[in-house]
């Protein structure tokens, strides 16, 4: 069960979930590696992410971090009472992007990517947390929408979405450069 906990003032969002609390922060660059970790931890992301070369995981870190209209977000467990695991252990991540628009009366929206919990950890409504604050981020920013694209063959991503409000309204498309 996931439900509101104590105030974390270097807390974006803090949860009490079953195997500990769950606190949701700015990502900093130390976390990088728990980052690609998560990122490569299915099988489209296996393929994809290479952390034996971490000069342009930083770069792009940088990047990110320098710039206000994203945000790149972690989760971690403070108290996990399993052992072996230690307090602090990056088991989320995010970004969260801000772009304006002239479509639709020139409103902004938000772009939600990377979205992973921790495969040990999926089901107890973390994901679900993150996602709703991330909506209320891009409210609070003044977003007329928030959008993401998911891969078609993740077909419990699509489900676990649309358990959220997503509509599959559009179909994407990508160009490799």
């Amino acid at each position: 069960m996931v439900t509101s906990a104590q105030h974390d003032p270097s807390a974006l969002l803090t949860l009490d979930v079953d195997g500990g609390t769950f606190r949701l922060r700015h990502a900093t660059r130390a976390d990088l590696p728990a980052i690609l970790e998560l990122l490569a931890d299915d099988q489209l992301g296996a393929t994809r992410e290479d952390s034996s070369e971490m000069a342009p995981y930083e770069r792009a870190f940088e990047a990110i971090d320098g710039d206000p209209a994203h945000l790149l977000v972690v989760g971690e467990l403070l108290e996990t009472g399993e052992p072996g695991e230690p307090a602090g252990a990056v088991v989320a991540t995010f970004q969260l992007s801000f772009i304006p628009g002239l479509s639709r009366r020139g409103a902004w929206r938000s772009q939600l990517e990377a979205v992973r919990v921790s495969a040990r950890l999926r089901g107890l409504g973390i994901g679900a947390a993150m996602v709703q604050w991330a909506a209320e981020e891009s409210r609070r920013r003044g977003c007329a929408l928030m959008q993401l694209t998911t891969d078609k063959s993740r077909k419990d991503a699509h489900r676990f979405y649309e358990r959220l409000g997503f509509a599959a309204s559009h179909e994407g498309m990508k160009l490799t450069l």
